[in-house]
């Protein structure tokens, strides 16, 4: 079932000289196109997401600068059959001050596009309380590096790289809320993954069945905002599948960031997606289904709560990021039914005010 939003073919500017929003921009595109010229602060966010994924360990990146606060963080999460046995996180916070913002290119950060750039921030040699992080564009694909330490002091050294194979179709996606309140985000899933992380004295490989996922976000949001994100990477069925799914954050705008990618090929879904699940339970199983279709027909079963609580003055966060696995069918536009059996990813419900 194709979808009523327009398709963007060409490269286009995120905004008008005055800072709004250029309608022209709102639509969605297999490949990066736009140009993130935000203007403006107060409202303003911008930020890289990468989450690199194996059938036993992961690992998360972000950097993010809000305007009033950047934020940058280094996540890693390794299990088995029994349980969790390592979960780590480490966050940087700073004043988003004159002179002391994060250096954001107009495009993704790691890629070879007009607009793209390199970005590091933090330290290279971090303390307890900062972190170093680095995306950058090598022949092929996007190179990550971090550094930290945990909370009980082990060294964490991230050295990845997330291809990106030759045609490899992506969703990108302007949200608009009105002229001056929008979003662009491109999410990237089943991007193929090799490297290592490090966490003192052990190695966890990242290999023949690690994947990639970005969430790159550039605009302008409301004050308080929720939102539902589900995605997913892996082979199954004999194709390699990519899942991504939003929710919430879209309702009335016309535009949704609901895509499968499957042996490299987009399917853009234009219809809001129906989430169910008990907030109050989120490691109780989710259903995420197409409302009109038999499209997407799924569980997700998750195995770990990465549990967010946060009240520090102008922001407040309350984040559910769910790991764990979906299960049930999707279809391509072009008639594929594909069976989703184990396919490792994450649902997640955010409240946020910032």
């Amino acid at each position: 079932m194709a979808t009523h939003e327009r398709e963007i073919t060409g490269p286009v500017e995120l905004c008008r000289p005055d800072g709004r929003l250029n309608r022209g921009a709102v639509g969605w595109s297999r490949t990066p196109l736009h140009r993130a010229n935000l203007r403006g602060w107060g409202r303003t966010k911008r930020w890289e997401y990468w989450c690199v994924t194996t059938p036993t360990h992961l690992l998360a990146l972000t950097v993010s600068d809000l305007d009033f606060l950047t934020l940058d963080t280094v996540y890693f999460l390794a299990w088995d059959g029994h349980g969790v046995l390592e979960d780590h996180e480490r966050t940087a916070l700073a004043p988003g001050l004159p002179g002391r913002r994060t250096a954001f290119p107009e495009g993704i950060a790691g890629s070879g596009g007009p607009h793209g750039g390199d970005l590091a921030v933090g330290p290279e040699r971090p303390g307890r309380r900062r972190v170093r992080i680095s995306i950058g564009h090598e022949p092929g694909g996007t190179r990550l590096r971090a550094r930290a330490l945990t909370a009980d002091l082990r060294p964490l050294e991230v050295d990845l790289l997330v291809a990106l194979p030759e045609g490899h179709e992506t969703l990108s996606v302007v949200v608009p809320w009105d002229a001056g309140r929008f979003q662009y985000t491109s999410k990237h899933t089943a991007r193929p993954a090799t490297g290592t992380v490090r966490l003192g004295d052990r190695t966890y490989d990242f290999g023949d069945d690690s994947w990639g996922v970005l969430d790159h976000g550039r605009g302008r949001w409301p004050r308080s905002l929720g939102w539902n994100w589900g995605a997913a990477s892996g082979r199954t069925d004999g194709h390699t599948v990519g899942l991504q799914f939003g929710g919430q954050w879209t309702v009335g705008t016309g535009s949704t960031e609901n895509a499968l990618c499957v042996d490299g090929r987009l399917t853009k879904i234009g219809s809001e997606l129906d989430w169910h699940y008990d907030p109050a339970t989120p490691l109780a199983p989710w259903r995420i289904t197409t409302p009109d279709s038999d499209q997407v027909d799924l569980a997700f079963v998750p195995f770990h709560d990465r549990r967010t609580r946060t009240e520090a003055g102008l922001v407040a966060n309350r984040t559910d990021q769910c790991f764990g696995h979906y299960r049930g069918t999707i279809r391509t536009d072009d008639g594929l039914r594909v069976a989703v059996d184990g396919l490792l990813g994450w649902a997640e419900d955010v409240r946020m005010r910032w």
